[in-house]
């Protein structure tokens, strides 16, 4: 592949990076702060968080096998997704490929860094073929994004085709597992010291169950978070996120039960969706959501809307021409849609 120096961007490898006061102040007990022009009443939220997280990075090394020079921690993972563009895409001048259909933030962070996007269909079982990505590839290809499991299919990608991928592209392979905790299939966070192009994307909004600290993971050699961490604003992850990341951590049996819970009622909400007169056909799912071809996707997410039940209608989207994506809920709000879908067919 081509050193993580050959991809970055020529102003992002001169770049001198912005010195915070905490990342100047290292190695010693101090009791006494005056380095950051902050308050000092009000705490303690008046000092600003550690802009590297080193502690929840330590707790995080630790659970997931890796070395804590391998993380990057940023406000979701849509920051990690814009600063792989910032730092690697030249504008106007390099593009990415990706699969299509798959999560948006993709194409929008591509968008907004004027980078081209280069789309590639996923098959009817909405799996893709490597080499069919590496065919949309050329030189100034920087970045090819999978996500696995998909979003909005809900379905793992053959992890032949990702090896395969990984062993022949020479830039960055970035495999977004926001929903790999619901998966039976191990992440690829395993491999990475084995894999120098490989990027991994994790997030606390899905199966750790707080979407609303905006936690973003990032796993990828020392070398590409070294350029994330000089690159990304000094105090991107708050304090208030930090601690609650800390107290989920201590409580794993907790999030192992909430994903077994959910794997359950998947199964169940699935089986009894497929039974709906409308129902033409549930994808398989290793998420916890699934996507589902009905008679009239618009007509359906309208009428649930009326009920005050929000589900996501993807008709609009590739391959997706009249399904919507449901994502698993309690039992007792997954009953509640049931028991609507099944008044709907009464119409």
């Amino acid at each position: 592949m081509r050193t993580i120096e050959q991809l970055t961007r020529p102003n992002i490898r001169g770049l001198k990076p912005y010195s915070s006061a905490r990342d100047e102040y290292k190695g010693i007990e101090a009791s006494v702060f005056l380095d950051a022009n902050e308050n000092p009443y009000s705490p303690s939220y008046n000092r600003y968080p550690d802009p590297l997280q080193h502690q929840l990075k330590e707790r995080l090394a630790k659970m997931k096998g890796v070395d804590p020079g391998q993380i990057f921690l940023g406000n979701g993972s849509d920051e990690a997704i814009d600063l792989l563009f910032r730092a690697f895409c030249e504008p106007a001048v390099d593009n990415v490929v990706a699969i299509d259909p798959t999560y948006g933030m993709y194409q929008v962070c591509a968008d907004i860094n004027d980078v081209a996007y280069r789309k590639v269909w996923l098959d009817a079982d909405f799996q893709f073929r490597a080499d069919a990505l590496l065919a949309a590839a050329d030189e100034h290809t920087k970045l090819i994004f999978l996500c696995s499991p998909n979003n909005p299919t809900g379905n793992d990608l053959c992890r032949e085709e990702i090896d395969h991928l990984l062993d022949k592209f020479d830039g960055l392979v970035v495999l977004d597992e926001a929903y790999i905790d619901f998966s039976g299939q191990p992440s690829y966070v395993g491999q990475l010291n084995r894999r120098p192009n490989l990027v991994v994307l994790q997030t606390f909004s899905k199966a750790w169950g707080s979407a609303a600290i905006r936690l973003g993971m990032a796993f990828a050699s020392p070398e590409i978070i070294a350029v994330f961490n000089k690159i990304k604003y000094p105090y991107n992850v708050n304090q208030l996120t930090q601690e609650q990341a800390l107290r989920l951590l201590s409580e794993p049996e907790k999030i192992q039960n909430w994903v077994s819970v959910l794997n359950k009622e998947r199964r169940q909400l699935m089986e009894r969706f497929a039974a709906l007169p409308f129902t033409e056909y549930v994808f398989p799912s290793d998420a916890n959501f699934f996507l589902a071809r009905v008679s009239d996707a618009e007509a359906i997410y309208n009428y649930l809307v009326g009920q005050g039940i929000i589900v996501r209608n993807r008709h609009s989207v590739s391959l997706c021409g009249n399904c919507l994506r449901i994502t698993v809920g309690t039992s007792e709000e997954n009953n509640i849609l049931l028991e609507a879908l099944r008044k709907f067919t009464m119409y």
